[in-house]
């Protein structure tokens, strides 16, 4: 059975990946994980997290996938010890040592070997599978055809998982040195700055003092800048080389893109589950990776190099705008909301929801406020309001407007 896993950067995201369809997501204590900025989960908040998860017969994978230093092990028998004692389903790592540490002091948890471990051949594989791990989670600078090359070499019982959406890095894996250098903020300890992302000019090494920008857009220079990865219309060609997991990428994204990017592969992955027919990805589902913010996409390394993975802008684009999120369902004609950007009477509004109202419309024909006046625009953000509704809404239904400034 095939497994979408979501990232989850806080408490309220990892709800939304779950209501929204995910199987499992993967996350951060505030220790050892490489997203240093994302918020990341207290120890009692992991403990929550993994309890909530399980009750709705879902997983949680905890990431320790920093490059550990000789100082980083300070602790970490002791934090590995409590991941098994709150019963995570599996811990993701990079790092042999940690995985030796994991293997002597928790031996309960399951491993999951990290991108960050670069595995880019079988050989590379099949050590890690005699090490005892659960699941390798490969490189993206592999092909279709690669990835089943280490299928076939390595045991049937060990689980592949593959990126399938979100940003990519310039250099293999994550392995980046950039933000170290310019800043002393280790993108491989999970406080990159994404330095890939800045202006970059050229000097000629004889011609002291002289600068020259590279223009490729009005915005600057981006020329390490990768576009996002989308593999939503070749789920089919993943699962027939033996892939069990497909991975979205974002744990510092919003909710709004959390929400937009889990449903569209949840329905997709239905489609590819259910139907006896050739899988087809509905253009509804293509479009929908639209509305949330996004760099123009690239299939990545999985069918060659002809889809190059530069882009010329590091401007991210996005076709809808995140409006409210209903807080309760609708009752008696109207919704509770929580407003996240400006609307007003008159405006249309587009459902997100897992449920059947998906990419439905309303026209918002009254506002109410928290004390029930009539009001003809909501400009306050995080305000609780409630709009008249002739649809049934349901608690984590996002209504957005469509925009007219997306670029691809």
């Amino acid at each position: 059975m095939l497994e979408l896993l979501a990232p989850a950067g806080n408490m309220e995201k990892l709800k939304t990946a779950f209501l929204y369809g995910a199987d499992a997501c993967y996350f951060a204590g505030k220790k050892y994980g490489l997203r240093a900025f994302s918020g990341n989960f207290e120890d009692d908040e992991l403990k929550q997290s993994i309890e909530f998860a399980h009750s709705l017969n879902k997983k949680a994978y905890i990431t320790v996938n920093i490059i550990a230093h000789n100082k980083d092990f300070n602790g970490m028998k002791e934090y590995l010890q409590y991941l098994e004692k709150i019963n995570a389903d599996a811990i993701i790592v990079a790092d042999v040592g940690i995985i030796t540490i994991a293997k002597q002091y928790a031996p309960k948890l399951k491993i999951h070997v990290s991108t960050q471990a670069n595995i880019t051949n079988k050989y590379s594989a099949k050590f890690f599978a005699d090490l005892g791990v659960d699941r390798l989670i490969l490189a993206r600078e592999l092909s279709v055809n690669e990835i089943k090359e280490i299928r076939d070499f390595i045991p049937k019982d060990i689980e592949i998982e593959v990126f399938v959406h979100g940003a990519m890095c310039i250099s293999y894996s994550g392995r980046c040195l950039l933000s170290n250098y310019f800043t002393g903020r280790d993108s491989n300890c999970g406080a990159c700055v994404q330095a890939c992302r800045w202006e970059y000019v050229i000097s000629e090494k004889s011609r002291k003092n002289e600068f020259y920008e590279i223009q490729e857009d009005e915005r600057g220079t981006y020329i390490l800048n990768s576009k996002d990865l989308c593999m939503i219309e070749y789920l089919d060609k993943l699962k027939e080389i033996g892939v069990t997991s497909f991975k979205i990428e974002g744990r510092m994204k919003s909710p709004y893109y959390v929400a937009t990017v889990v449903n569209a592969y949840r329905r997709a992955i239905d489609i590819l589950e259910n139907s006896s027919k050739e899988y087809k990805c509905p253009q509804e589902l293509v479009e929908e990776l639209n509305k949330a913010s996004h760099r123009r996409y690239t299939t990545g390394f999985y069918f060659g190099s002809d889809d190059k993975e530069y882009t010329k802008s590091s401007m991210p684009v996005q076709s809808c705008e995140f409006i409210a999120i209903v807080l309760e369902d609708s009752n008696n004609g109207y919704a509770l909301v929580e407003m996240r950007n400006r609307f007003e009477v008159g405006d249309n509004l587009e459902i997100l929801s897992p449920k059947e109202n998906f990419n439905k419309s309303i026209e918002i024909s009254e506002i109410l406020d928290e004390d029930n006046n009539k009001i003809k625009i909501a400009n306050l953000v995080q305000q609780k309001l409630k709009i008249k509704t002739d649809l049934k809404l349901y608690k984590g239904d996002i209504l957005r407007r469509k925009l007219n400034n997306e670029n691809e």
